[in-house]
C-alpha cells in the first residue's frame, strides 16, 4: 500500500550554491506540501548510518564525506503518490540523463553531487523521515 509522504534532502552542494529557495519553490509548485523541514548538518557518523545500505559500494566513503561537508535541508513532503511523483520531479541520478525540468537537470552538477535526495520506496520514506525527525516535528 502506498503512502502519501516521502522524504527529501537538499544536499550540501545545492545548499552551498544557494539553490534551496528555488528547489523548495519547485517542490511547492509541483503540489507537494511540506509537513516537516529543517536545516541541519549530518556528522560523518550520521551519514554512515543514513547510507548504511551502500557501505560495501566503492563510492561509500566519498558519499559520506560529501553528505557531511555542509548543511542540508531535510523535509518530509505530502502529496498523493508522493514517492513516485517526487522521484519523477528530481529526475535521474546522473543529471546528464535527467529529463528537462527536473531538479537534478537544473541544479545538479554530477552523479556524486546531484543536489537532491528522494526516497525510493514508501518504506524508505518512513525510515529516512524518522532518521531526521521526531514525531513531534512532523505536522
Amino acid at each position: 500500500m502506498s503512502t502519501n509522504r516521502t522524504f527529501t534532502m537538499i544536499k550540501p552542494d545545492a545548499v552551498e550554491k544557494g539553490h534551496t529557495g528555488a528547489i523548495l519553490n519547485k517542490i511547492n509548485a509541483s503540489g507537494f506540501r511540506i509537513v516537516s523541514m529543517k536545516m541541519t548538518q549530518m556528522s560523518k557518523r550520521d551519514a554512515e548510518m543514513f547510507y548504511e545500505v551502500h557501505k560495501d559500494r566503492p563510492f561509500f566513503g566519498e558519499l559520506v564525506s560529501f553528505m557531511s561537508r555542509g548543511p542540508i535541508v531535510a523535509a518530509i513532503l505530502e502529496k498523493e503518490n508522493a514517492v513516485d511523483d517526487f522521484r519523477t520531479l528530481i529526475g535521474a541520478t546522473n543529471p546528464e540523463e535527467a529529463a528537462e525540468g527536473t531538479l537534478r537537470k537544473q541544479f545538479a552538477t554530477s552523479m556524486g553531487e546531484n543536489a537532491v535526495h528522494g526516497s525510493d520506496s514508501d518504506e524508505n520514506a518512513t525510515i529516512e523521515g524518522d532518521f531526521h525527525f521526531s514525531g513531534r516535528e512532523i505536522y
